[in-house]
């Protein structure tokens, strides 16, 4: 399996490409905003290590994440995904950071707390092979609570320095703080392949407004 992935969603933006478990290509970049100027020029680097008619998969993250940069992601691999006629997987951002994590400490349990601004926090908890507690959105109180509950794990995203301070020294800080396409990638290769193409995964409405005040979406 040739497999591309990209991660567009929240403070970065990253490509991999694999070739069953060998790394062809792989670049991050930290930003906050950009990814939609940054990402084509960075999937055709990534290119130059192989012809897009040989791939045979690809993957995207599909949030939680910044309203916009979800769509980035998600609205290039779908062009992709008509044009080559391949199938296109889509992951968590949530889930790929708990996975960098659990390989980064050897640990077999992972929690990823991240920023979701209003004082509240997207969690997920993952034991081995099993996402106990899928994405969601909650005060950052009580995502500690939960983390705590769940038991000492990993501590990945943006919230875990300030999760790791108040649970202290039976859970462990990694330094995953963003997801990354190549943990995107991997994840995808272990799922089974998709029919149809993923959409995105918001768990709030965005902050913007229209006029009157109704939500985007």
């Amino acid at each position: 399996m040739k497999l591309l992935a990209v991660d567009t969603a929240l403070g970065g933006c990253s490509v991999a490409l694999l070739d069953g478990d060998r790394i062809l290509a792989h670049t991050f970049e930290a930003m906050d905003r950009g990814h939609a100027e940054r990402l084509a020029p960075m999937v055709q680097e990534a290119m130059g290590a192989a012809e897009f008619s040989s791939l045979t998969h690809l993957a995207v993250t599909t949030g939680p994440g910044t309203f916009t940069g979800q769509r980035v992601g998600l609205a290039f691999m779908r062009g992709l995904r008509l044009a080559l006629k391949l199938p296109l997987t889509g992951v968590t951002t949530l889930d790929i950071m708990a996975l960098a994590a659990m390989d980064e400490t050897g640990l077999a349990k992972a929690a990823v707390i991240h920023d979701a601004r209003r004082e509240e926090a997207y969690l997920l908890l993952r034991d081995g092979g099993d996402v106990v507690l899928q994405p969601c959105v909650m005060g950052f109180g009580a995502a500690v609570e939960r983390i705590r509950a769940f038991g000492p794990c990993a501590l990945a995203g943006t919230g875990g320095q300030s999760a790791k301070d108040l649970l202290g020294a039976d859970f462990t800080l990694s330094g995953i703080r963003q997801p990354d396409a190549l943990w995107a990638a991997r994840l995808a290769k272990s799922l089974p392949v998709p029919d149809t193409a993923p959409g995105p995964l918001y768990l709030r409405a965005p902050d913007a407004k229209l006029p009157g005040g109704k939500a985007l979406v």
